[in-house]
């Protein structure tokens, strides 16, 4: 009894700590009151055509920080916000800004400075307009958002960030003019605190949005602000006099006129042009919307695909279905009379075949030592030999998969690589498993900034364990004798080659200036992590799945002479019927990829949240990589070819290779990104994806395979 009281007051004690550690919508409230200081903090850029991000006070169009305390806040101007890990891995770079917000106090026009902007800035700023930028601010946990409404008209929904500037042309020149947003409308909604705090007076903030405007720099008053805040003639348009060369200078002796590209522009003349900032504020009361659904309106047109998520699931679930069939007919008619026909023909014994000799009915054999001459002893010989065609024929009955007994578990080539991959798929399947019932749960949520990326970094270091344990029983399995080789193949193969390759990528982001760029102490996190913490983990791991536990036993003994494996039909060679397998699979997630595809690649202001059809889907596909795995091995048993250790393990991450050309097609058919560095992320990242899918379907492929050979070779052996 007291034992569980003890239990009881240390679960509740916990209670408030893990409410600070993570956000789940409903728990932390954070209220605020009349002329309380909001602080807001800006974050980033970002486009849907590159993947180069960059921090918002970075650009040098921007006003920089002054370093001021705001009213009544501790918090200073520029000064950067501590990030988790998943945060810093997404190119984000938090910082306080100079904005004034107070609760409930509206503000027509309040002026931010007056930035010089040198050619090369104005240049730069083009730049970014041109492909499309977008800044993330943030406020009460809220990123700044674009109020849009549905085509009906009946809902209202947010579209994270805000552009920058606005492209257009001219229209009596026909050229690309571009216009700085130097004047930004804050519109802050909130409701009333729930429970006690409401009542005195406390207020919740349930939405934020930005409507971005250029106005141009005259007509102003003496405070800086434009005399006419909602009625914009002219924009500020991001122009200064050309200072290119001139034609007679460049050619003196010539009457040639060179094209507008080939006129040299000198970028540090000097000149500036003067961008004022300004800003409006304004507080609006929105009962409609509750605290904890405040979120649900920067899910873009969830009810409307919700209903495409549901024939992704139908569809899925009919692949399934049918595959289903097929792995009930051969378990349940194919496999079961070939054990009922092969016990009865013959049993197993030491792991060799012995065949019962089959006598004619009511055929009789001649006592030894009578004599019997002339047609008896004929007949007696033709009984022999009616015996030994009979036994010919059983032999010629045992066909397929049944003839393979003492080869089916013969160690595989290059079974040291194999081994170390196996556990690192597991390592995989852990995490990805973890990450799915925290996302399902509510734990991980767009909220929680970064945490879907700091938790798998977590959870895959912790199940180094289950990696190691994995490993190590495949390589006994094997034969393996050098389990600590194994251990340093299992913790480094795998984890080493995504960690060079994230560092050279990280090079190329360097040279481009750009936030997603990881800087080094992070990478040197990282490195510390995977030494001191995964690889004490994966050889705790290895030493009990190899020294404790040991290896799986295998129903049937192996021979010593390998057996002769007969010519193979062009459907059953390795890559064909690979590719073939892999194409079911990947038919049950590509319509739940076209929206995990937009959310991460075309549509960044969106956020992916509906983690409940992707668990549905995710576990049917399992179940097809399953089935499909055990209809192959079937097959290839069935042609008398036992190598399929390696075979399974491709078979079951066949559909990464259709899901590497999903996203070649969807990259020349869907996006539009620019830019060789971030045309080289998009395939490098997409295929880092693809590899980590295929090492963890494979995985599941190869244990799959695995269980059902054992399980048949099993049954004879019992029989």
């Amino acid at each position: 009894m007291h034992a569980d009281f003890r239990i009881a007051l240390v679960a509740l004690t916990l209670v408030p700590s893990l409410a600070q550690a993570f956000y789940i919508p409903g728990w932390s409230i954070k209220s605020y009151r009349d002329d309380e200081s909001i602080p807001l903090f800006v974050n980033k850029v970002y486009s849907d055509n590159t993947q180069l991000q960059y921090a918002y006070y970075d650009l040098p169009f921007v006003c920089p920080p002054t370093g001021r305390r705001h009213a009544n806040s501790h918090l200073v101007s520029g000064h950067s916000i501590p990030l988790n890990l998943g945060e810093v891995l997404r190119g984000d770079r938090i910082r306080t800004s100079d904005y004034d917000l107070n609760m409930g106090s509206d503000d027509e026009c309040r002026y931010l400075c007056s930035h010089d902007v040198s050619r090369r800035g104005l240049k730069r700023a083009r730049e970014l307009i041109s492909d499309g930028y977008v800044a993330e601010w943030i406020v009460d946990n809220l990123p700044g958002a674009t109020s849009f409404v549905t085509v009906d008209k009946t809902r209202k929904y947010y579209a994270a960030g805000f552009k920058i500037g606005e492209k257009d042309y001219s229209p009596s020149t026909g050229k690309p003019r571009y216009f700085i947003h130097n004047h930004l409308t804050l519109v802050l909604r909130w409701r009333r605190a729930p429970g006690a705090e409401g009542d005195t007076g406390a207020k919740v903030i349930v939405g934020f949005e930005v409507y971005p405007k250029s106005i141009g720099a005259s007509d102003r008053n003496s405070t800086g602000c434009p005399r006419r805040v909602h009625d914009v003639q002219d924009g500020l348009e991001l122009y200064l006099a050309s200072n290119k060369t001139s034609e007679p200078t460049k050619y003196p002796s010539s009457s040639y006129t060179p094209p507008e590209e080939e006129e040299v522009e000198d970028l540090d003349d000097g000149a500036m042009l003067t961008i004022p900032y300004t800003y409006s504020v304004y507080f609006r009361e929105d009962d409609k919307v509750e605290w904890a659904n405040r979120w649900d309106l920067y899910f873009v047109n969830q009810d409307e695909s919700s209903k495409i998520h549901w024939l992704a699931i139908l569809n899925s679930l009919f692949i399934a279905g049918l595959l289903t069939t097929v792995v009930g007919v051969i378990l349940a008619r194919t496999i079961r009379g070939d054990i009922k026909g092969y016990a009865k023909d013959g049993v197993v014994e030491e792991g060799k075949i012995r065949l019962r000799r089959k006598r004619p009915l009511g055929g009789s054999r001649s006592p030894r030592g009578e004599k019997a001459g002339g047609l008896l002893e004929q007949n007696g010989d033709a009984e022999n030999d009616a015996d030994v065609s009979s036994d010919e024929e059983s032999m010629d009955d045992i066909t397929g998969w049944k003839l393979l007994h003492g080869d089916v578990f013969r160690p595989p080539p290059h079974a040291g690589l194999l081994a170390p991959l196996i556990g690192s798929g597991m390592q995989l399947v852990f995490m990805t498993g973890g990450l799915l019932l925290l996302s399902c749960l509510g734990v991980l949520n767009p909220s929680f900034r970064g945490g879907f990326v700091s938790v798998g970094v977590g959870l895959f270091v912790f199940a180094g364990l289950f990696s190691g344990y994995f490993s190590a029983r495949v390589y006994k399995t094997f034969g393996g004798l050098n389990w600590r080789k194994n251990t340093l193949m299992t913790a480094f193969l795998f984890p080493g080659l995504l960690f060079a390759l994230i560092f050279i990528l990280n090079l190329f982001v360097w040279a481009q200036a750009s936030s997603t760029a990881l800087p080094f102490g992070t990478l040197a996190g990282l490195a510390a992590l995977w030494v001191f913490i995964q690889l004490p983990l994966v050889s705790a791991g290895s030493w009990y799945g190899y020294v404790r536990t040991g290896p799986w036993e295998h129903p049937t003994k192996t021979n010593v002479i390998p057996r002769q494996i007969p010519a193979q039909s062009w459907i059953a060679k390795g890559s064909q019927s690979v590719l073939l397998a892999g194409l079911l699979p990947f038919a049950v997630i590509f319509i739940e990829l076209l929206f995990v595809f937009k959310s991460l690649w075309q549509d960044k202001s969106g956020y992916y949240y509906v983690f409940g059809f992707l668990a549905v889907v995710s576990a049917i596909l399992m179940i097809t990589v399953i089935e499909v795995t055990i209809v192959a091995t079937y097959i290839q048993l069935c042609a008398e070819n036992y190598h399929w250790w390696w075979q399974s393990f491709y078979v079951g991450g066949a559909s990464a290779a259709w899901v590497f050309l999903y996203c070649l097609w969807y990259y020349f058919t869907k996006l539009h990104i620019t830019g060789f560095v971030s045309s080289m992320l998009f395939f490098s990242y997409s295929f880092l994806a693809c590899a980590v899918y295929g090492l963890l379907t494979g995985t599941v492929g190869f244990l799959t395979a695995y269980a059902f050979v054992r399980r048949i070779y099993g049954a004879i052996k019992a029989d």
